[in-house]
């Protein structure tokens, strides 16, 4: 059973309060640059860069970041994924790196995102931006940019559909 939670237009207002409350805490866009977690991270952080670019005429640098060598649940997962390249084409060293994902969940990914940053040098700081964050922590993770809370269960699921993949932006509820 699925319930469409947000519209194209929803996440576009989120998006754009997103950026506007990036924008604000690093007052501009300066020392920043966007690195989007494979695969819908990407999607979100290349929408942010084009707010960023509107509002401020900044062309923020913007990465890739692909984190399956970096899971710790990499030898339990039965699904075999496709990986993808990773691609920070410039120095995070000093700057403000601003994480993107689709859903915030356990808190797994954003681990093993900030180690695999790590290898890429070392950022003045790193902050989190989430379209959704469903709860459930495992680790002391917190989003610093979050675009709806959505309480669900262990046994929900959330699904971010993006015009990129599936030619529509929704975020489902999938009851199972």
């Amino acid at each position: 059973m699925e319930k469409e939670l947000l519209n194209e237009q929803e996440i576009e207002r989120i998006l754009t309060r997103i950026t506007h409350e990036i924008l604000e805490k690093n007052k501009g866009a300066q020392n920043i640059c966007l690195i989007g977690i494979v695969t819908g991270g990407v999607y979100l952080a290349e929408r942010i860069k084009n707010k960023i670019k509107e509002t401020e005429g900044i062309d923020v640098p913007l990465g890739v970041l692909d984190i399956s060598f970096y899971r710790d649940d990499i030898n339990i997962s039965k699904k075999r994924k496709t990986i993808k390249p990773t691609n920070i084409p410039f120095s995070i060293d000093n700057r403000t790196v601003i994480l993107v994902d689709d859903v915030l969940f356990t808190g797994r990914s954003t681990r093993a995102a900030m180690d695999a940053l790590m290898d890429f040098g070392r950022p003045a700081q790193i902050q989190l931006a989430v379209l959704i964050d469903r709860g459930h922590r495992e680790l002391p993770i917190m989003a610093n940019y979050t675009g709806k809370y959505i309480p669900t269960s262990r046994e929900e699921k959330i699904k971010v559909n993006f015009k990129e993949t599936t030619g529509k932006d929704s975020v489902l509820l999938i009851k199972q």
